[in-house]
């Protein structure tokens, strides 16, 4: 496959997991590869996804253990979740496929002390982000470069199926303003390769909706 822009962010995203193996939701799951990141450090893993080709394709993959992974086809803008029961809650290029909103009852998803982790697109809207994101074009070339030769040394890409692709985002400021708002207390960090990470820890008090 080309160089994936998520999955190069997979190893910042476990260095936030909070303490014991707990339990794991990854929201947007697709074909299953960083719920399978969550299983092998021993966390249980609930992995859902709106697209039931995307929740086969990842459960005929299995989990390298210790940790299990279930996988379900579900929507968390509807479907309910439990609350106060998830460790660690992610949600990878998935956010801007929803209203972002969401948040909120992934927040109330986490018990205190849990992480929600939120690695999506976004915009510039300053020129240190324009400047970033033309930064990126070259490490990116190169990045792919190096995928396509080892892609041919292996036999080619994996098949399976693909993710939807949204080309309409918020823009950065929209972000660090809805996250202020809604997950009061997060962080908000531009990444290289036009990727944006909310970090959100759930202190147990105050408001959930934010207000």
């Amino acid at each position: 496959m080309p160089f994936n822009h998520n999955d190069h962010y997979h190893p910042l995203l476990l260095d936030l997991l909070p303490p014991g193996p707990g339990i794991a939701l990854d929201v947007g799951c697709g074909t299953g590869r960083f719920a399978r990141r969550l299983a092998a450090t021993g966390m249980a893993v609930e992995a859902v996804d709106v697209s039931a080709a995307m929740v086969e394709a990842a459960a005929g993959l299995g989990s390298p253990g210790p940790g299990e992974i279930v996988y379900r086809r579900a929507d968390v803008t509807t479907d309910a979740l439990p609350e106060r029961h998830y460790d660690y809650v992610s949600c990878l290029a998935s956010l801007h496929h929803m209203p972002f909103e969401t948040v909120t009852k992934l927040r109330r998803a986490l018990v205190p002390g849990g992480v929600l982790v939120v690695l999506g697109l976004a915009r510039p809207s300053t020129p240190a982000d324009w400047a970033r994101a033309v930064a990126a074009v070259p490490v990116n070339a190169l990045a792919r470069l190096v995928v396509y030769a080892g892609e041919r040394l292996n036999g080619g890409p994996e098949p399976g199926p693909k993710a939807p692709v949204a080309d309409d985002f918020p823009t950065l400021a929209e972000v660090r303003r809805e996250a202020a708002r809604l997950l009061p207390g997060s962080t908000v960090r531009p990444l290289l390769f036009w990727r944006t990470l909310i970090t959100y820890r759930e202190q147990g008090d105050g408001d959930p909706t934010g207000g």
